[in-house]
């Protein structure tokens, strides 16, 4: 990847609303270029989506986060990757990751309440074949997120350096 590119995905992970002429004025490069190199970014699938991060407490959001580790046994000529397609594929999975340690998966999942996220790992994740076992975390305070401190983040910033 070009130096070009390299520096409009830094600018655009900071902030994903930044238009082309912006960014090509920042970066002291040809709009035109920028343009082109942001559309080449999302046609090979280098450029994902565009997102937005929230603070959940000030959005008053009622849902309940989990992180679930699970531990899975490999498919032969597979890998995990198998596996985690199958999981991948609902729709409470927001974030899934393949990890080092006592635990293979890493899922992030999002549910109306406790009751949702216990529903998903007991009627959904635990119960596949390649699924050995699973632990989960409930998210109960959210400090900083996608780089970005929270309001409770500044709150604790604030207490201690009062």
């Amino acid at each position: 990847m070009d130096k070009l590119r390299e520096d409009i995905l830094g600018l655009l992970g900071e902030d994903s609303r930044l238009g082309a002429a912006r960014i090509a004025k920042m970066l002291g490069a040809d709009e035109k270029a920028v343009t082109a190199a942001i559309k080449d970014m999302e046609d090979s699938g280098v450029i994902i989506k565009y997102t937005v991060i929230t603070d959940d407490e000030l959005a008053d959001k009622d849902t309940v986060e989990a992180l679930i580790e699970v531990k899975v046994s490999p498919m032969y000529k597979h890998g995990f990757d198998a596996i985690a397609e199958e999981i991948y594929q609902f729709d409470e999975v927001k974030t899934l990751y393949l990890m080092s340690g006592a635990y293979d998966l890493a899922v992030i999942i999002e549910g109306k309440s406790l009751k949702d996220v216990s529903r998903f790992v007991s009627e959904k994740l635990s119960v596949m074949d390649k699924v050995l076992s699973t632990a989960t975390h409930f998210i109960l305070k959210k400090y900083k997120v996608g780089g970005v401190c929270t309001k409770s983040c500044g709150v604790v910033r604030q207490a201690v350096h009062a």
